[in-house]
């Protein structure tokens, strides 16, 4: 019998992959220096939350097509910039460091002035109002829809420390549910630079109920297949992201 496979392209009664986005085979010409873009791109989407461990490194390897000797050499990287450290043991592995404090308005300009943030911001409306418009034009099968319930209630429930990490699963969940794999890992891109930024600003509990209202209109519009307002939600949504982060630059 074959297998029915959900609107994400995997098997349906798999467990969601959160790596998807990101972890994806490197050409070989770079391999270590894209498997260690990679990596970085998962720490700092909060993919793998500090004080838990990254995979395997056969499964590390595996997924991104690179010898182990090789993946290897990119975790002692990130194990001296104090990222990662490796515990041996039965119950061994590499584990992700908490991140040091984002640093406020003056690490914020710092981060800012390697980057263009209104081409970033940009970019990013564009792919994730794109990503809205197109789950809610083509539908959700049954699974698809309850991932997406699902990432929208654990931002709900987040501790305020987590909501960050909850808020790019979501946003993550919602670009891989579109069923582009070019457009979910460009946005992995982009978020993972727009969550550099954002970790130098406080979290404002008023922002955060502002844009869970947005969230539930967003996931609403989405399984009601409603795409012009889906885009029209996560339009505004992005908007209030890039105000806030201009706010703090000037």
């Amino acid at each position: 019998m074959a297998k029915k496979i959900d609107s994400a392209g995997r098997p349906q009664g798999r467990a969601p992959d959160p790596f998807v986005p990101v972890l994806r085979t490197v050409r070989a010409g770079n391999g270590f220096e894209e498997a260690l873009e990679q990596i970085l791109q998962l720490l700092r989407l909060g993919l793998v939350p500090a004080g838990e461990r990254l995979p395997a490194e056969r499964e590390l390897a595996e997924r991104m097509g690179i010898s182990r000797v090789t993946l290897r050499e990119v975790l002692k990287v990130l194990q001296d910039q104090g990222l990662v450290e490796s515990r041996r043991g039965r119950y061994g592995g590499t584990f992700v460091l908490p991140r040091p404090d984002g640093g406020g308005e003056d690490e914020l300009r710092r981060r800012v002035a390697s980057v263009d943030v209104e081409d970033i911001l940009r970019f990013r409306e564009v792919l994730e109002v794109g990503a809205a418009g197109l789950c809610a034009a083509h539908g959700l099968d049954g699974a698809g829809a309850e991932r997406l319930r699902s990432a929208l209630t654990a931002t709900h429930d987040a501790e305020l420390t987590d909501y960050r990490r909850q808020d790019t699963l979501l946003h993550l969940t919602l670009a891989e549910l579109s069923g582009s794999p070019t457009l979910t890992a460009q946005y992995a891109a982009v978020r993972a630079t727009v969550n550099d930024l954002l970790d130098c600003i406080p979290l404002l509990v008023r922002n955060l109920e502002h844009s869970q209202h947005q969230h539930t209109a967003l996931v609403e519009a989405v399984l009601d297949g409603d795409a012009d307002g889906a885009r029209e939600v996560m339009r505004e949504h992005c908007g209030g992201t890039a105000a806030l982060l201009r706010g703090f630059l000037t």
